[in-house]
C-alpha cells in the first residue's frame, strides 16, 4: 500500500512538474504580433499641426506583409497645407523598420507633384519613432514623428 502511495504521489508531481515547465513570452520590442506582421494595421500620428519644413498626422494603414517586409496607403500633411497621399512600404530588422513613402501631394494654386519620404524608424513597445527626410515641390521637408496604432 505504501509504494502504491509513494508511486501515485511521484507520477502526480510528474505531471505537476511537465505542466509548469511550459511558459508564454511576450516581447517587449513591439506591437502584439511577430515579426513584420507586428506592423498591420492603421498607425495615426498625434501632431495636427505642421511646422514649416516638417509634416504631420501621418497615417499608415499596413494592410500587406510578406517575410519581413509591410505595405500600405499613407498619407501626412506637410510644409503647411500640402496634402499627400500614396503608399508606403518598410522591411522590419528587429526592432528597426527601413523604410519608404512615393505619394502625390495637392495644394490650391499648385499643380500635383510627386513626393518621396524614407526614414529608419524604431519600433516601441506601443509605437513607432519614425525620423523621416524627403522632397516636396515645397522644398524638403525633415523631421520626427510618432505613430500609434489606431
Amino acid at each position: 500500500m505504501k509504494k502504491a502511495t509513494i508511486f501515485t504521489a511521484l507520477s502526480l508531481a510528474a505531471g505537476l512538474a511537465t505542466g509548469c515547465i511550459s511558459f508564454e513570452r511576450k516581447s517587449t520590442l513591439g506591437p502584439s504580433g511577430t515579426g513584420a506582421a507586428a506592423l498591420l494595421g492603421n498607425w495615426t500620428s498625434g501632431n495636427l499641426i505642421p511646422q514649416p519644413g516638417q509634416c504631420s498626422d501621418f497615417k499608415w494603414d499596413v494592410t500587406e506583409q510578406t517575410g519581413n517586409s509591410a505595405a500600405g496607403s499613407f498619407s501626412a500633411t506637410c510644409a503647411g497645407d500640402l496634402k499627400i497621399g500614396g503608399t508606403a512600404q518598410g522591411t522590419l530588422n528587429g526592432a528597426v523598420v527601413t523604410w519608404t513613402a512615393q505619394a502625390n501631394a495637392s495644394v490650391p494654386g499648385i499643380p500635383t507633384c510627386a513626393i518621396t519620404l524614407a526614414g529608419t524608424a524604431e519600433l516601441l513597445v506601443d509605437s513607432i519613432r519614425v525620423p523621416y527626410s524627403g522632397t516636396t515641390c515645397l522644398g524638403p521637408v525633415s523631421g520626427i514623428e510618432t505613430l500609434r496604432k489606431g
